[in-house]
């Protein structure tokens, strides 16, 4: 080939990332989320909880090195998500009083380490519930209108991909570890209880005006090392039981997805499976480039995390790649990275 071809070439293939650059962003001109610490950005560094990572050493490969609220070493799964959308590489937290309507147009996140479908899981660690993040999203609603007016904030608002991240919390953090729940409900129970909360949220969000929703289901929770160390703390497996439970619950959340699609016009909403994504990195970690998988980064990875997660932490790794957890309940940046681009290649593309 050609110098001349070669030139012509390459600005062939230039042009055409662009074209599919722009494409990408006029299809999906915000990313919105809902969630807990999977997801959440920093809201909980504005409110009074002790679930929190504003402090080091959350987020020393992020950019400067400074912590922002994120449960990892670096960016999370939505921000990659919201790279490969063709928008900002990072997810601004709605109650950091130093973003502006501006930056939030085209993504904003509501979620707050702690939380879940349940109300009485946010009350554990004080945080906030899922009511009051929507909430805070029809709050955001209103001052998008004033910023982009009425027509286009409607279809920022339709356009938008809204994903939901939560669940968790509900099980590890309420209804195994405090007595109310398994007093109410079966485990079984409680799965229909977390999936009728989760369809009235989506059915709330689409009264006003959301159309392309992504429902991120459970993690193989028993494979999380803060799980393994409590159920066998020699040996370390991961606790099937718990695993079971978080299968069970996505089946029922993948109905829920099916059911919603067949009854609410105009919406398209899809189940995201971080499930077979982790317990294959877990269960192949070599193939992944993972040296440990049973333990986080840092501390001794055993039960660090938030506060326990600290500077002073002894034996933090040195290379948070070689780990797929950074704490002991939480992923590490390229682990969040992989499952980002799982999901933009196996259920996400449908939006772009």
């Amino acid at each position: 080939m050609s110098l001349e071809h070669y030139s012509r070439w390459l600005l062939s293939v230039q042009l055409l990332l662009l074209y599919s650059m722009v494409a990408t962003a006029s299809k999906v001109p915000a990313l919105i989320v809902f969630g807990d610490s999977s997801v959440d950005s920093g809201n909980n560094n504005y409110i009074q909880t002790v679930a929190r990572s504003n402090f080091r050493p959350y987020g020393r490969d992020l950019g400067g090195g400074s912590p922002t609220g994120r449960f990892s070493n670096g960016r999370l799964t939505t921000d990659f998500l919201s790279e490969a959308l063709g928008l900002p590489q990072l997810v601004p937290a709605y109650l950091n009083p130093n973003m502006s309507i501006a930056e939030f147009a085209s993504g904003v996140c509501f979620a707050s380490a702690g939380t879940g479908y349940d109300n009485a899981t946010s009350d554990v660690l004080s945080v906030i519930p899922l009511w009051k993040e929507l909430e805070y999203f029809k709050e955001y609603r209103e001052k998008l209108k004033s910023f982009q007016g009425e027509a286009k904030a409607q279809e920022t608002l339709s356009e938008a991909l809204y994903v939901m991240s939560l669940g968790t919390n509900d099980f590890v953090e309420n209804y195994y570890v405090l007595p109310h729940r398994p007093s109410q409900f079966t485990v079984a129970e409680y799965e229909d209880f977390l999936v009728g909360i989760a369809e009235e949220f989506v059915r709330s969000i689409y009264k006003l005006g959301a159309r392309k929703v992504e429902l991120t289901g459970l993690p193989p929770m028993g494979c999380l090392p803060l799980e393994r160390v409590k159920i066998n703390p020699i040996l370390r497996g991961c606790y099937e039981e718990y695993n079971k439970v978080a299968w069970d619950f996505n089946i029922k959340l993948q109905k829920l997805v099916d059911n919603l699609n067949q009854n609410l016009a105009g919406i398209r909403i899809v189940y995201g499976d971080v499930y077979d994504i982790l317990f294959d990195a877990v269960q192949n970690s070599s193939s992944y480039g993972f040296e440990n998988v049973v333990v986080g980064c840092c501390g001794t990875g055993l039960f660090e995390m938030s506060y326990m997660c600290n500077r002073r932490s002894p034996f933090t790794c040195s290379d948070a790649n070689k780990y797929a957890f950074w704490d002991s309940m939480h992923p590490t940046e390229r682990l969040n990275n992989i499952i980002a681009d799982k999901l933009m290649n196996t259920t996400l593309h449908v939006f772009l």
